[in-house]
């Protein structure tokens, strides 16, 4: 009846199916949606409880019938008693049994009967016998059902106690009257039935489109014009008055409207800049491929400061060189694979020192002994290093600018438990703010400073992650910051391990 191909052509929505295909929907109307099929179950269900109610009314309503019938004989049975010795005319008779609607009155009192009324049609025999002294409730609903569907050419007794004497009256009477009695009160009850649950019926309509429809409509407007432009601002649901639980949900999906539209911000950002460094990457080869050729050029200059610096630069102007290779591999969302090897991790702290340049109110604290090996890529793990001691440098730099007279410190630290290696990255600064905790690895929210993307810590726990280990922010009783992390050695190979235990001995 309301089928789902049936829909209101009034708005219009369109989305894909997973062939990519478009669907046409439409809102359906109110009547073919689901407050009109709620109003016709709620006429269908309030109809069905007046058929329950039905049966033993109409029971009740033909006992009351044939008491007040009875009454009227017993009325009539007592003052005819009363006449004892005088025998009514047969007009009178006749007068009374049609005053009675009967055929005939019998009056039984003190173990004897007394036909007082009888009429000269009066059949033979008698089709139904009822006692109304005690009824059960089933009897009296059969019996009234009985007499609707199948009566009106019965001839019936009746019989039943005169008031609170122990006297009893029967009388003999067609069942037709009783049946369109009966037929008048059910026409009744059908029409009391039917617009009561029209009533209920449509008050429920209103009230639940209201209450329910109505909401759902609008949320179901808001998703649709949301998917058709889900960075427009104005597309995001306002909240809904109330405490219900569509106020509930209106809440819950306007916040998730809002983090959806961030994210698509941040992911149109990052496609602006990976195709930004795509362009950029290109010059930038080829200037510091210029420098490389001149950093080998001064590599044969006789100078010794110049002796010195040579091969720093170059190793630098390499990573430079490398660094602008993997960029476009970020831009792509994915890291080269670790080309892990086993090597003392002091080597490039070393160069870290270097690549830092921190000023004279930053001390460099190396704990890494020089025995301590790691294994890892080594350009990788120097870049997670270097990302997380330049933050903590840039952090100093601006906390003792407030604080004149301090000496900011940035400690390098490692140590080896069993087959992993942990590296510490402490400072003695001001701290991570609460925001930048919150979101510490997520691109474009994590940064701790004014201006920062929040990139450096993303890509170094992709590299972490990369070599199965693990970075994470550690809490410390005094001021600063902390990092741990944790590099796993690779699982030996039988081979390899056969190798080296041959090569020890």
């Amino acid at each position: 009846m309301f089928g789902l191909n049936t829909w209101d052509k009034t708005r219009p929505a369109e989305s894909e199916d997973k062939g990519g295909s478009r669907l046409s929907l439409r809102m359906p109307s109110r009547l073919r949606g689901l407050s009109g099929k709620l109003l016709v179950l709620t006429v269908i269900f309030v109809l069905l409880a007046e058929v329950l109610i039905f049966a033993p009314s109409i029971a009740s309503m033909r006992l009351n019938w044939l008491r007040n019938n009875l009454n009227k004989s017993a009325a009539a049975a007592v003052v005819i008693d009363g006449l004892q010795s005088v025998e009514l005319p047969e007009d009178v008779q006749q007068d009374t049994l049609a005053a009675t609607g009967t055929k005939a009155i019998v009056l039984r009192k003190e173990g004897t009967s007394r036909l007082l009324a009888v009429s000269g049609e009066m059949p033979q025999q008698l089709d139904s016998q009822y006692d109304l002294t005690d009824v059960d409730t089933l009897t009296a609903i059969k019996d009234a059902l009985d007499t609707l569907l199948f009566g009106g050419h019965r001839m019936i007794s009746v019989s039943g106690p005169i008031g609170e004497t122990a006297m009893q009256v029967e009388v003999v009477m067609e069942d037709s009257i009783l049946r369109r009695a009966l037929l008048q009160y059910s026409a009744k009850i059908a029409i009391y039935s039917l617009l009561i649950s029209l009533i209920t019926g449509v008050l429920l309509f209103v009230s639940v489109n209201r209450l329910l429809i109505r909401p759902v409509r609008r949320l179901t407007r808001n998703i649709e014009d949301f998917a058709r432009d889900p960075e427009n601002p104005a597309n995001v649901i306002q909240p809904f008055p109330g405490r219900d639980e569509l106020a509930f949900v209106a809440a819950h999906l306007g916040s998730m409207q809002t983090q959806l539209q961030r994210t698509l911000r941040q992911q149109r950002n990052l496609a602006d800049l990976g195709l930004a460094v795509s362009k950029i990457n290109h010059d930038m080869r080829n200037i510091l491929a210029s420098a490389q050729l001149m950093s080998d050029r001064l590599s044969d200059v006789e100078d010794p400061l110049v002796k010195s610096f040579a091969p720093k630069l170059v190793r630098t102007i390499d990573r430079a060189v490398s660094y602008t290779t993997e960029v476009l591999t970020y831009g792509q969302a994915s890291e080269a694979a670790p080309k892990r090897r086993r090597f003392a991790l002091h080597l490039i702290c070393q160069d870290l020192r270097d690549m830092l340049a921190l000023g004279p109110d930053i001390e460099f604290v190396d704990q890494i002994t020089p025995e301590l090996e790691v294994e890892a890529d080594s350009e990788q793990l120097l870049r997670v290093i270097h990302n997380l001691c330049r933050n903590a440098s840039q952090a100093l730099a601006g906390f003792i600018t407030e604080a004149p007279g301090g000496i900011g410190r940035i400690t390098l630290s490692a140590q080896r438990i069993g087959s992993v290696v942990a590296i510490t990255v402490d400072d003695n600064g001001p701290g991570m703010p609460q925001k930048a905790r919150e979101n510490l690895f997520s691109a474009f929210r994590g940064s701790a400073r004014s201006g920062g993307t929040g990139l450096g810590l993303v890509i170094a726990r992709e590299l972490v992650l990369a070599h199965g280990g693990t970075i994470a922010l550690v809490e410390k009783p005094g001021p600063g910051t902390q990092f741990r992390i944790e590099i796993p050695d690779q699982p030996a190979m039988l081979d390899e391990f056969r190798r080296r235990a041959n090569g020890q001995s």
